[in-house]
């Protein structure tokens, strides 16, 4: 269900803007929605772990609250982040 370190550190170096970043939005944003998927997968063939979904809903709300951020901060950045993950708005 979690990413794998070297998923991660994938993300991490896609996303990032300079070398040591591991904390902008666009990462924040690229992680959560690598591990949204992973838990959408599982979810999928455990329907009834509900444990799992609320961990799931709290992982949909926390990039939603990063996305709104980065709306309010920087449109652009906004807009080139939720074409390049495939989010729909």
């Amino acid at each position: 269900m979690s990413i794998t370190t070297e998923k991660k550190q994938e993300v991490i170096k896609k996303h990032a803007k300079g070398k040591s970043d591991t904390g902008s939005p666009e990462v924040q944003i690229a992680i959560l929605t690598e591990r949204i998927v992973n838990l959408t997968e599982h979810m999928k063939t455990h329907k009834k772990d509900l444990h799992s979904r609320r961990g799931l809903l709290g992982l949909v709300s926390k990039r939603r609250r990063l996305l709104d951020y980065l709306k309010s901060k920087d449109e652009a950045r906004y807009q080139a982040i939720i074409k390049e993950l495939g989010l729909r708005r």
